[in-house]
């Protein structure tokens, strides 16, 4: 009986294994087959983008070389021109949309995805004004002036007037560690700038706006523009010595997407604007860009509990706000 007992227990389990490496091999062959069919596709969309890059590589190189020609080598212009003029036009080409509604309720395919139900529902013209005018001051008083040394510092790198544009590849790696560095020194400055006595002094001036707008972005006392605003979005170009194509494409960039951050509508296919909005709602959580260092250290907790997180998480907002039933927490004290 044992011995019977002892040959079935060894059938079974030499059954089990053959099943189980009927089960590898098929798993094999089915990852096998996946692997090869996306080495092949992935060969073959590369081979596509670097056609299509090749082509408007060329396009934007011509057009950069006309560009540098038509300044004569006059580098503090064309640092001019793309350091400030061409965010400048980006950040109120952008903003002067989104003021449109805010001021005249229209278009309602704008409107209709206000996060701050009832607010701002028209803005007032007269904090408008003053937002506006304080948005200018910080660009002509502030930000103009310490392009200044950052030029200085540009011109001692010797690349970012260079004829020949970088690539691609490596204004992804520049843009990558523009975000990192916007990160950690907004997400820190930030966070000194809510210490009670600079807050009473210096932030308090950014949260008047509890229900932000797109132009609120810059909308801070001068320190606060100097710190958190300016020097987080230059620092990374300075350290990479950027060419000022590069420096261009970031600042507009990072306007923009503040703007976005302030905007108060959950627009589709733009990034999602819930967790700033829910730093001017609380005042007392995200107070990050991207959240990373948030999450790190707790300061996004109660943000995760609402109906705003689970909106964010999806970065996309096609559902107007108003056909749901947004959670709305009080505002700490």
């Amino acid at each position: 009986m044992k011995t019977n007992s002892a040959y079935s227990t060894m059938a079974a389990q030499q059954k089990q294994k053959e099943k189980l490496w009927d089960a590898v091999k098929t798993s094999a062959m089915v990852l096998g087959t996946g692997l090869l069919i996306f080495t092949a596709f992935m060969n073959s969309a590369s081979w596509y983008v670097q056609k299509i890059w090749e082509t408007s590589g060329n396009f934007w190189q011509t057009a950069w070389l006309n560009l540098y020609n038509r300044f004569e080598g006059k580098e503090w212009s064309l640092f001019l021109f793309g350091a400030a003029l061409v965010p400048a036009l980006a950040f109120w080409c952008f903003n002067g949309i989104l003021m449109v509604a805010d001021v005249t309720g229209k278009p309602t395919f704008i409107t209709r995805y206000r996060i701050q139900l009832g607010k701002n529902d028209p803005v007032d013209t007269k904090k408008l004004r003053q937002a506006i005018y304080t948005a200018l001051f910080n660009q002509f008083f502030i930000s103009l002036p310490m392009l200044v040394p950052m030029f200085h510092v540009m011109k001692w790198w010797g690349n970012t007037f260079s004829k020949e544009l970088p690539t691609f590849q490596w204004f992804l790696v520049e843009l990558s560690i523009f975000t990192i560095t916007e990160e950690i020194l907004f997400y820190y400055s930030h966070r000194l700038v809510h210490l009670p006595l600079l807050y009473k002094h210096i932030h308090k001036k950014h949260h008047e706006w509890t229900a932000p707008i797109g132009v609120v972005s810059i909308y801070a006392h001068p320190l606060e523009h100097i710190l958190s605003n300016t020097l987080p979005v230059m620092t990374g170009p300075m350290i990479m010595g950027s060419h000022i194509v590069s420096i261009a494409a970031w600042f507009s960039l990072a306007l923009i997407t503040t703007s976005i951050s302030h905007c108060g509508y959950h627009l589709p296919f733009l990034p999602s604007p819930e967790f700033h909005d829910f730093h001017h709602l609380k005042f007392n959580q995200c107070y990050g860009v991207l959240g990373v260092l948030d999450y790190l250290h707790g300061t996004d907790t109660v943000f995760r509990q609402t109906k705003a997180y689970e909106r964010h998480r999806f970065l996309l907002s096609l559902t107007p706000l108003s056909e749901s039933i947004p959670e709305t927490p009080k505002r700490a004290e």
